[in-house]
């Protein structure tokens, strides 16, 4: 009995002891399974904290109440289906500097740029001025832009404006914001051309004196150098060839200019010399062939004149920054092939006007897509006072030049400049294209009447083949010849008193 009861004694302690083992296992494998969930839960959330992404689920988008129900759907829109590399929110927000180049979450939206009426004298503003900000991909030619405080947009890029901005906050962005930036394709100083066109440029007479004592011609070009060499193509009217033997008076109407002149077009970085003016070849053919040889050799191109008529009649050709402009330069003055000023089949000069030319010029510049632009030299106002006064006179179109400006923009084209003008003229909107009759005196020694002594700077910028606006930058010089750009309180005198002149037409 006693044995018996140790044997059931003993089977029942071995069953205890399975039973316990059993609940071991089961314990640790629960126990197991709640570490690997732990830990599971812990990749999630460290990949949420770290990536902003959970795993096996998609990334999302969450746009912030800043944005408008416009900004809202250009996203969508261009990301469309695409997979997120992970969670983004995007903010919106209203800054006067753009983000910077290292900031590369945050970009631009919209460019909100302070504008006003085309004829408006004003070309500076400060924030507390009346204006209207308009969105850069609105601009039309009736909206002047503004520097504000000084700061011109076309000039930085990233002052002058009002930037509309979207952050894209994320641990991980990706190429989202670079996407959306490259569908806005707003334009950039590496994507917008600018075009810098300038008046009457004749380094001779009084100015060989002061180039005389001087020694050094960049003296003439000091004041101007930094703003126009900014520009893309810089343009220049020259009207007077350089010669070795060049000798003139303070009164001489046969007019050169000295070799070493030179260095004021180079001090400029000049890109185009236009050659329809009067006096090209005053010195005879060889200076002027030398001239054009010259240009050539530093790089700059033509047009308006040439060395013979097939030359002088080529339009120029400008395809930079994926957009089109062509200029096309034409005489229509006292100047003929008869008086030796005007180009023929073996002879220098400039291209003088023909209708049916100019039409087809104009009509093959516009079926290749191209921005036209048509520079007259017209006639001349000559009517200046005897006491050397102001002639706002001048300041008007003369006989039968605002009707042929404006037929030039009736053939097609998109603007018409005129670079003849030694007192500056007004200008207007025909048809809703720009007419400038006249950009007065870049660089000369007219002294004696003030108006002759002014003038001003037409830059123009082009994004992608649109025209966006032009730049009026009024100048001025005095008997020293260094032209300067004019400060915004005569600026504004300046082209008060042009857009009077065309209100008064």
């Amino acid at each position: 009995m006693r044995s018996y009861k140790r044997g059931k004694g003993l089977n029942n302690y071995s069953y205890s002891s399975v039973q316990r083992s059993k609940s071991g296992i089961k314990s640790k494998i629960i126990l197991l399974i709640i570490i690997l969930v732990l830990v599971v839960f812990a990749v999630l959330f460290a990949n949420t904290l770290f990536n902003g992404k959970v795993p096996f689920m998609p990334a999302t988008i969450t746009f912030d109440d800043s944005l408008t129900e416009g900004e809202v759907n250009f996203i969508k829109d261009t990301l469309g289906d695409r997979e997120l590399p992970s969670n983004i929110t995007v903010k919106a927000a209203d800054t006067s500097s753009a983000p910077t180049a290292a900031d590369n979450n945050t970009i631009i939206y919209d460019i909100l740029l302070p504008t006003t009426d085309f004829y408006d004298s004003r070309s500076s503003v400060s924030p507390s001025e009346e204006f209207t900000y308009t969105s850069i991909k609105d601009l039309k030619p009736e909206n002047k832009v503004l520097a504000l405080d000084g700061n011109y947009y076309f000039d930085t890029f990233d002052r002058g404006a009002k930037f509309r901005t979207l952050t894209f906050e994320s641990k991980d962005a990706g190429d989202i914001p670079s996407t959306i930036k490259k569908k806005l394709n707003l334009p950039t100083k590496d994507t917008t051309l600018s075009l810098m066109q300038t008046g009457v440029t004749a380094l001779t007479r009084g100015m060989i004196d002061v180039l005389n004592q001087k020694g050094d011609a960049t003296y003439f070009s000091e004041k101007l150098k930094d703003f126009m060499s900014n520009a893309d193509y810089t343009h220049i009217s020259n009207e007077v060839s350089f010669a070795d033997n060049c000798s003139v008076t303070r009164t001489s109407t046969t007019l050169c200019s000295p070799t070493s002149m030179q260095d004021v077009i180079k001090d400029l970085d000049v890109d185009i010399v236009e050659l329809t003016g009067n006096h090209n070849n005053d010195y005879g053919a060889e200076a002027n062939l030398a001239s054009i040889d010259t240009y050539l050799g530093l790089g700059i191109e033509t047009f308006g004149g040439g060395k013979n008529s097939e030359e002088a009649g080529k339009p120029l050709e400008i395809s930079s920054k994926n957009s089109k402009v062509t200029l096309l330069g034409y005489n229509y003055s006292t100047s003929t092939v008869a008086n030796g000023q005007g180009a023929s089949t073996d002879y220098p000069g400039a291209n003088i006007y023909n209708e049916e030319q100019a039409k087809a010029d104009i009509e093959n510049a516009k079926g290749s897509g191209d921005f036209v632009i048509v520079d007259i030299q017209f006639f001349e106002c000559y009517s200046y006072p005897e006491d050397g006064g102001e002639f706002p006179q001048c300041d008007y179109p003369i006989t039968g030049q605002e009707e042929f400006f404006r037929h030039l923009i009736d053939l097609g084209a998109d603007m018409v400049v005129g670079t003849q003008a030694h007192q500056p003229q007004t200008y207007e909107l025909y048809e809703g294209k720009p007419i400038y009759y006249g950009l007065g005196n870049l660089f000369f020694d007219q002294t004696y009447w003030p108006g002759t002594t002014r003038g001003y700077i037409l830059t123009h910028y082009f994004h992608n083949g649109k025209y966006l606006q032009t730049r009026i930058s009024p100048h001025q010089y005095d008997d020293t010849y260094q032209t300067k750009l004019m400060d915004e309180e005569t600026s504004r005198w300046f082209l008060g008193r042009l857009a009077t002149a065309h209100a008064a037409q």
